[in-house]
C-alpha cells in the first residue's frame, strides 16, 4: 500500500481511513457492528496495510474506543495513526460543548478507552457557538504541549468557522487545525465547496465521512419511480435502518450523479463504491483520505479495491458535471 501526507501533519497514512462510529451503534434496535467483528474489521484493515483509524469518544457510548484500545493492546501503538473527537460528552450530564473542562475530560477518557498516552488527531466534533473559541484552542494546545494530542482538527462546521478557527490560533500562538472532517461525497461538493477552498488554501487534510453517502452511492438502491425521491432498499440496509436516511442523501442530483458512477464503473470494471470512493481520493486541490465504513469484512475488502481503480480526467469531470442539468444548473437537493 502506498502511503500519503496528511496535510501538514507530517504524519504518513493509509490512502483510506477506516471509520468505526458503527461499533457497538445501535440503530433502530439492531446492533449494527458487535464488538468480534468490530476486531474482524480493524484486522483484516491492518493487514492489507491500513494504519488510519477514525473514532470519537461518542461512538457506541464508549465501546468504538474501547474495542479498539483492545485490539492495539496486542499490536504496536506507533504503527497506527489514531484519531478520535470530543464534544458530545460521555462523562458529564452537560453535554455539547468544548469548554475546558469538558475537552479535558473527554480526551482523558478517550486516552482510557484507547488504552494509550496520546491521540494522533483530536477533532471538535462540532464548533461550539457558546465558548469562546479561544478558550478550546487554548486548552487544545495545552493537551499538544502535554503530549496527550498530536495534531489538532475539526469536523463540521461553516467555512467560516474553521476561517475564524485558524485565525484565532494564529493570534494567539496556538495548535491549529491541521485537518477537516467534513461531510463530502460525489453528490455533496458545492454544499461544502467553501469549506474545502479553505482547506486547499491552508493545506489541510480532508477526511470526509460518508463518502458512500451512507451507502447510496454504492448502486445498491434503485429509484422506486421517475417521478419520486423514494427508492426500493434491500433488506437490512442502512435505508431501512436509519430513519433520516432519506432527507440526508437521497435526492435528484444523488441519482443523476449515482447514475454516472455507475456508468464509469462498467467502464473500469468495478464497482459503484470503488469509483465514488476513487472520485475523493483524486482531488487535485487537497490531500484527501475518505474514511470508509464497513460493516462485513466482504465490504470493507471491496471498499479497499478503490486503491487499484484509474480514473481518467474524463471521468472524473463526469462526475462532477452529472450536478447539472443539460441548462447548466444544479440539479435540487431536496
Amino acid at each position: 500500500m502506498h502511503y500519503r501526507r496528511l496535510g501538514t501533519t507530517g504524519l504518513q497514512v493509509s490512502p483510506l481511513c477506516l471509520g468505526t462510529w458503527r461499533f457497538g451503534q445501535e440503530s433502530n434496535g439492531v446492533l449494527e457492528t458487535d464488538r468480534e467483528t468490530a476486531h474482524d474489521l480493524l484486522s483484516a484493515f491492518a493487514d492489507r496495510g491500513g494504519n488510519f483509524i477514525d473514532t470519537a469518544n461518542g461512538y457506541g457510548d464508549g465501546d468504538s474506543e474501547r474495542w479498539i484500545g483492545e485490539w492495539l493492546a496486542d499490536r504496536d501503538r506507533e504503527d497506527f495513526v489514531v484519531a478520535s473527537k470530543c464534544y458530545w460528552s460521555t462523562v458529564s450530564r452537560f453535554q455539547e460543548n468544548l469548554s475546558k473542562k469538558n475537552v479535558r475530560a473527554e480526551v482523558e477518557g478517550s486516552l482510557e478507552r484507547l488504552g494509550t498516552d496520546y491521540l494522533d488527531v483530536l477533532y471538535l466534533h462540532r464548533f461550539d457557538d457558546e465558548t469562546p473559541i479561544e478558550q478550546t484552542l487554548r486548552t487544545v494546545d495545552d493537551l499538544v504541549s502535554d503530549g496527550k494530542v498530536h495534531s489538532v482538527g475539526l469536523s463540521t462546521a461553516d467555512a467560516w468557522k474553521l476561517t475564524k478557527g485558524l485565525w484565532k490560533a494564529d493570534v494567539n500562538n496556538y495548535e491549529a487545525f491541521t485537518v477537516t472532517q467534513p461531510l463530502f461525497h460525489a453528490a455533496y461538493y458545492e454544499d461544502v465547496a467553501e469549506y474545502l477552498d479553505v482547506c486547499a488554501d491552508q493545506d489541510l487534510a480532508v477526511c470526509p465521512y460518508s463518502p458512500l453517502a451512507g451507502g447510496f452511492l454504492t448502486g445498491k438502491y434503485d429509484r422506486a419511480g421517475e417521478d419520486t425521491y423514494d427508492l426500493e432498499a434491500p433488506e437490512g440496509t442502512r435505508a431501512q435502518l436509519d430513519d433520516r436516511f432519506l432527507d440526508y442523501y437521497v435526492s435528484e442530483r444523488g441519482w443523476h450523479v449515482l447514475e454516472a458512477v455507475r456508468e464509469i464503473a462498467d467502464e473500469c470494471d468495478a464497482s459503484p463504491a470503488q469509483v465514488a470512493i476513487r472520485w475523493l481520493i483524486d482531488q487535485p486541490d487537497f490531500d484527501c483520505v475518505p474514511i470508509i465504513g464497513a460493516r462485513t469484512v466482504d465490504q470493507l475488502e471491496e471498499n479497499l479495491g478503490a486503491l487499484e481503480v484509474d480514473l481518467s480526467g474524463e471521468q472524473f469531470d463526469r462526475i462532477l458535471e452529472a450536478r447539472y442539468d443539460e441548462h447548466g444548473k444544479l440539479y435540487r437537493t431536496g
